[in-house]
């Protein structure tokens, strides 16, 4: 588990730009468990190799014309039981930090994981988010 200052400013690069933040299995039940709508969870991470760029990614998607209802964000490594929480309503996906799921109506209708973060510029990242933006929300 990281230290919750060491990683404040990593989770504030996501708040900061309307992004909510979850903190326990309650937070992450209260969002996912009317499912309705549509919902960006991102599973933040420390991983500078891909968190790097995965965070500019959904600041750069949170422009664009079309939104989920909400987005959201857990932290691996620090929000144990709401990162747990959350990966639970992923059916069909391993776990993976970071990660981006976007829920329909309580369905996990898109998953962009690690090792198609890794190595990809925050545009590239925000394209397949706004891709999925437009298809599903």
């Amino acid at each position: 588990m990281y230290p919750p200052e060491m990683v404040a400013p990593m989770r504030q690069e996501l708040t900061a730009h309307g992004v909510s933040s979850l903190e326990s299995a309650a937070d992450v039940d209260g969002l996912l468990q009317p499912a309705q709508g549509s919902q960006l969870v991102v599973v933040n991470s420390v991983c500078g190799c891909a968190a790097a760029n995965a965070r500019p990614g959904v600041r750069l998607a949170m422009q664009h014309s079309k939104l989920p209802s909400t987005v959201a964000t857990v932290f691996a490594g620090v929000d144990r039981e709401a990162t747990d929480r959350a990966r639970s309503y992923f059916k069909g996906y391993m776990p993976s930090s970071p990660s981006m799921a976007l829920l329909k109506d309580g369905e996990c209708v898109f998953m962009l994981q690690r090792h198609e973060i890794e190595g990809r510029a925050p545009e590239d990242i925000a394209a397949r988010l706004t891709a999925a933006f437009d298809e599903h929300c």
